[in-house]
């Protein structure tokens, strides 16, 4: 995929947030399903998380309930509305350490941080391009402490018919990769986004892509309990990354 198709549906996503933050906060506020499995797979208490499009920040929420100790917890997302609202939520529970930072990762280089938990929900279907998704996951493996977790899921969507109904014709002169799809909003304000839907043949690339070890992999999440597949992946104790950090960039 060229750098000018990866922008514009970049903006097309940027564009859809801007004018869906409010209707989409409201219509995510509840856990998902499939997180209670994921703590039964990695255990509790967690340290500190890293939550990469972490959104209204509801996974720290969704945490802070279930363990008592303070945690870190790093947020990171391109759009300010959905992360004020992370903010608040964070602040109203006291045994979060939050630090939440405005950052597009289809703009610069990923910021690097380490966390026990790195966390990818309902982000890997934006990222434009093969190359681009693979390198994401690994880059993030890399944030992953020695003997920490690495989570990630991936939106089915196009398994199920009422969002196969949503997909709306692409404009000329732009130039996706397969299973690529823009798909129509029908909460509030009309908005359209991009959305990608992986396969298995793809999910097991980026699974590939992170060099890490799979310790569960399944489906739950929507009606069927099958609408998202997570996987859950392990670095070895011991394993370390030397190389330096790259400045991060300013918390909002």
């Amino acid at each position: 995929m060229n750098r000018s198709t990866i922008e514009r549906l970049n903006r097309i996503n940027r564009e859809f947030y801007r004018a869906t933050a409010a209707e989409f906060d409201a219509a995510r506020q509840a856990a998902w399903p499939g997180w209670d499995r994921l703590l039964a797979e990695i255990g509790l208490p967690l340290r500190s998380v890293l939550d990469l499009g972490c959104g209204n920040g509801r996974f720290a929420v969704f945490l802070a309930a279930r363990q008592s100790e303070c945690f870190e917890y790093i947020g990171i997302d391109s759009n300010a509305d959905l992360l004020a609202r992370a903010r608040r939520q964070a602040a109203a529970a006291p045994n979060i350490d939050a630090r939440l930072i405005e950052a597009d990762i289809m703009l610069a280089a990923l910021p690097r941080l380490e966390a026990q938990l790195v966390a990818i929900f309902g982000l890997i279907h934006h990222v434009p391009g093969f190359s681009n998704r693979r390198e994401l996951m690994a880059v993030a493996a890399k944030s992953v402490l020695p003997g920490g977790y690495l989570v990630f899921t991936a939106w089915r969507f196009y398994e199920r018919a009422r969002f196969r109904e949503r997909i709306q014709p692409w404009p000329a002169g732009i130039d996706v990769e397969a299973h690529d799809y823009l798909l129509d909003w029908r909460r509030g304000e009309p908005a359209l986004r991009y959305c990608h839907y992986v396969d298995d043949a793809e999910h097991a690339q980026l699974i590939d892509a992170t060099g890490l070890t799979v310790i569960a992999d399944y489906r739950a999440d929507g009606a069927g309990r099958n609408l998202n597949r997570y996987t859950v992946l392990r670095k070895r104790a011991g394993r370390s990354e030397p190389e330096p950090a790259p400045p991060w960039p300013a918390e909002v």
